[in-house]
């Protein structure tokens, strides 16, 4: 399994027992989605490697408590403490209306209901406090802030999103 087909659902924060158990930090709004998984993929190295699971609970928040087979002890459970944990693609739930994914979004077309086509998405920028569309526009980088109300439709079918940004903010790039 390659990263690229799969997507990033936690870390393994820290020890629940003496047992090997290990609590993993979720990265969703939905942790409920996931209390019955059978497996997962922890990176070891450079390598996505299968964990199989023999219990799972959920925490308080956004937690599982796991139990994986193989992993007996406070020892073995040290051995990934840290380490962030995979899931693939398939097990996202679909987003409908104007929610999606960053990686559903690459190599869509995005258009300003005011200034027209922009260029294509290469990217999303999330290292800020707002995430931003990466744009290629003939060559010139855009960027465009990821706020809902500028998001008018996300157009799956037609792999395009529109948006309504600020007068003057498109413009800024070319002048």
């Amino acid at each position: 399994m390659r990263k690229e087909d799969c997507f990033y659902l936690g870390k393994i924060v820290r020890k629940h027992s003496f047992k090997g158990e290990v609590v993993v930090k979720l990265d969703t709004d939905e942790p409920e989605l996931y209390q019955d998984l059978e497996s997962v993929f922890v990176v070891l190295g450079n390598n996505l490697v299968p964990f199989f699971i023999e219990t799972i609970s959920l925490q308080k928040g956004n937690q599982l408590r796991i139990r994986f087979e193989d992993v007996e002890n406070e020892a073995d459970a040290d051995a990934i403490l840290g380490v962030e944990v995979y899931l693939p693609l398939k097990f996202l739930p679909k987003l409908t209306g104007n929610k999606f994914y960053f990686h559903e979004i690459i190599d869509f077309d995005i258009e300003d209901v005011n200034y027209g086509y922009i260029g294509v998405i290469t990217g999303v920028n999330d290292s800020s406090a707002q995430p931003l569309f990466e744009v290629d526009s003939n060559g010139t980088e855009i960027f465009i802030p990821m706020i809902d109300h500028f998001i008018k439709k996300v157009d799956r079918e037609n792999k395009k999103i529109i948006v309504e940004t600020p007068e003057g903010l498109i413009d800024m790039y070319f002048n």
